[in-house]
């Protein structure tokens, strides 16, 4: 795998959207939608096409990276702000002046095993600053650096 571009992780919960179902369907595109929080919103916005997410499973029984996706396409208004039956809808966006936004994802690898988010903390020193690992991060968006995405990767790999 050519490493390019920029990093991310995105987390969801497994009941939501898991690895498997993205795996299941290896040739859709998803929608990552549902982001209500400004920060991981305008992460969204700088990603890139083709750059590179962990998918991180979370609110489960064990949470961690479970897999890699990729980002397609350029970022675009969210349909579930607009959408009065949805959890995520946003009474203030209007399609005129939309809030938040989504990003088109595909499935690219599935890990053996979840690289748990405790053996992550087990190298917390090593990671230095990783948005993951610190105290109260609830955020489901998320950068990586090019040295973090190469560690957690190396202990997702290795046999």
């Amino acid at each position: 795998m050519v490493l390019t571009g920029q990093f991310w992780l995105m987390k969801s919960e497994p009941d939501e959207l898991s690895i498997d179902d993205l795996a299941a369907a290896s040739t859709r595109v998803f929608h990552w939608d549902g982001v209500r929080n400004f920060r991981a919103r305008n992460w969204l916005s700088d990603m890139d096409d083709g750059d590179l997410f962990f998918f991180a499973h979370s609110s489960c029984k064990v949470p961690g990276i479970a897999g890699i996706g990729r980002i397609v396409g350029s970022e675009h208004p969210d349909p579930s702000q607009f959408d009065v039956g949805s959890d995520f809808f946003d009474a203030k966006a209007t399609v005129d002046r939309p809030r938040w936004v989504c990003r088109d994802v595909v499935f690219v690898e599935r890990f053996a095993d979840i690289l748990p988010l405790a053996e992550l903390r087990s190298h917390a020193t090593e990671f230095g600053h990783f948005h993951l690992l610190q105290k109260a991060n609830r955020l489901s968006v998320m950068p990586v650096s090019a040295a973090q995405w190469k560690l957690a990767l190396s202990f997702a790999t290795r046999s």
